[in-house]
């Protein structure tokens, strides 16, 4: 059992025996004394994909969905197929493109640091690593004197995502992205 003031974003909790990935938490402090914090949850069903919104007081308690986690390695890409291979003991296994549409923007070829939330022999979700590094395609000329806390542009990354980096940053640049918030943290 967990409190609910102690979940964190990709904590996977038992709803009615379905296992559900926590997605965004918002919490709100009453003002009032005696008042206790409200948790605002929004899950995602792993398997149907379906979104559940549930409020929570710190104190309450939810199930945590039992599962492993492997370490698993990115391999290549078939069409809408996905193959990734366990760093234990090799295997390969196959994932769709619907199952990690969310992790599919930082997805490298024989990428690392994958980790796999495996229950009953069926792979739940996929934990992308907290910051990868990628290099940006294409985006706007660097602008001369531009200042590391100025405007910002859009870079488009090797994989396709698109962020929002300094003008001073150029393309063919190594850059730190973090994962969660899909957002710029520095030059690699």
């Amino acid at each position: 059992m967990i409190k609910a003031c102690d979940l964190k974003k990709s904590s996977i909790i038992d709803i009615d025996g379905t296992p559900h990935i926590i997605q965004r938490i918002t919490s709100q402090s009453p003002t009032a004394r005696g008042g206790t914090t409200i948790y605002k949850v929004r899950f995602r069903n792993v398997s149907t994909k379906q979104k559940v919104d549930q409020t929570y007081r710190g104190d309450d308690a939810l199930q945590e969905a039992s599962f492993d986690s492997k370490e698993v390695q990115y391999l290549y890409q078939d069409g809408d197929r996905y193959a990734f291979m366990d760093l234990e003991n090799y295997e390969q296994f196959e994932l769709f493109k619907e199952d990690i549409e969310e992790c599919l923007p930082f997805l490298v070829e024989d990428m690392e640091g994958i980790i796999a939330l495996i229950s009953e022999g069926k792979v739940l979700t996929l934990r992308m690593p907290d910051t990868i590094e990628l290099e940006i395609v294409e985006c706007p000329p660097a602008m001369k004197g531009a200042s590391a806390t100025s405007r910002t542009k859009p870079a488009t990354l090797s994989t396709g995502l698109i962020v929002q980096v300094p003008e001073y940053i150029e393309s063919g640049e190594t850059i730190k992205i973090d994962t969660k918030e899909r957002k710029y943290l520095s030059r690699a």
